[in-house]
């Protein structure tokens, strides 16, 4: 089923959750809702389930505008953070529960939700409760209460937020094979952007109820339109910080204090001669050498915190006042002092305009 949302907003008196949200939803595509707590992105998700009415705008389902259906005749499975078990019901009655309100046959119930159950991995625990369960195993029954009733279109709201890191890496992959196999348009509500960036074909990112970019994840990370999405997106974040763009004879440089950064002519172009940019670079993007302060070549340093990571270690660099965060290899000898010269690749420089806080890379 193909979703579309056309100028959506949702008003509380003077407060916006939701300000004019327009995208499309292939049929079939998984697409997340990203954003910080209370950017909008469970407002507009409560909107398309049709929870909250939208105060104007429209959403349509196919050809279908949806806007004044009632949510049980929307044909849509929900799983929630709290997954909203019925704790004095058995696996086999929660997960049964939609297709018992639509009156279904008791022989198709118990197919369907056996069926169901195994897809899950949990069809031997049909006759427990959800307090005999795990919180994988609840979410699990919450995940098949939503697929009994074969939904056109599966709406998750921080499905994962309660579960431990190692379960969730779990979830989020079975969660997303699930989706491949059958092929059910999805909505994905998180502020957990590891789980939107691995899991979404696209990913609408939000702040302060306005849609900031709608976009493939890798798009995001390596183009991002606005200095919000450029630190929001990427773990650990995109460092930002002032400099001028210059040009000296052939060369375009970005420069602050003790600080220079050779830009590609393509990068650079519409930022040279402006008084004030924002540059950003990724932590991956910086090379760090140690023990080179009698080198002439790179941004001269000192460490000032060294954070290990396992396969990397995050290294907070401090060039005068400003700090950069650096991954580095972690057979590196570094501790706290040590100088360093850092080394950018300047064909992954961000540029932004202060002002506006959009990119200066995109026409």
């Amino acid at each position: 089923m193909r979703v579309e949302l056309n100028e959506l907003t949702k008003r509380w008196g003077n407060v916006t959750g939701a300000d004019n949200i327009t995208l499309d939803i292939r049929s079939g595509e998984f697409v997340a809702f990203l954003g910080p707590s209370g950017c909008g992105k469970t407002t507009t998700l409560l909107m398309v389930a049709g929870i909250y009415k939208p105060t104007a705008g429209e959403i349509r389902f196919d050809d279908r505008v949806v806007n004044q259906v009632a949510p049980k005749d929307r044909n849509i499975g929900m799983v929630f953070q709290s997954y909203a078990l019925y704790p004095h019901m058995s696996v086999r009655q929660n997960i049964g529960y939609p297709l018992k309100l639509k009156k279904s046959p008791a022989s198709e119930m118990e197919q369907r939700v056996q069926r169901v159950a195994d897809m899950m991995g949990i069809g031997h625990l049909l006759d427990r409760r959800p307090a005999q369960l795990s919180g994988g195993q609840q979410q699990r029954v919450a995940l098949g209460r939503a697929l009994v009733k074969e939904p056109s279109l599966l709406l998750f709201d921080e499905p994962l937020s309660n579960l431990d890191a190692r379960l969730r890496l779990t979830m989020r992959s079975e969660i997303k094979r699930l989706q491949l196999d059958l092929g059910i348009t999805s909505i994905y509500v998180t502020h957990d952007q590891v789980e939107a960036m691995t899991m979404a074909d696209r990913i609408a990112v939000m702040q302060e109820g306005k849609l900031q970019a709608y976009a493939p994840p890798n798009e995001l990370y390596e183009r991002p339109r606005t200095i919000f999405i450029a630190g929001f997106v990427g773990n650990p974040p995109m460092n930002l910080f002032d400099v001028q763009v210059l040009r000296e004879g052939e060369r375009l440089l970005a420069r602050r204090q003790n600080l220079e950064i050779e830009l590609p002519p393509e990068r650079g172009g519409r930022a040279a001669g402006k008084e004030e940019i924002i540059a950003g670079v990724r932590p991956e993007d910086i090379s760090l050498i140690p023990g080179a302060a009698g080198s002439s070549e790179g941004a001269q340093g000192e460490v000032f915190v060294v954070e290990p990571l396992g396969r990397d270690n995050l290294v907070d660099v401090r060039i005068d006042d400003l700090h950069l965060f650096v991954l580095a290899d972690p057979r590196q000898p570094l501790k706290i002092g040590d100088p360093v010269r850092l080394h950018f690749d300047g064909d992954k420089v961000q540029l932004f305009d202060p002002e506006t806080e959009l990119s200066l890379l995109w026409t």
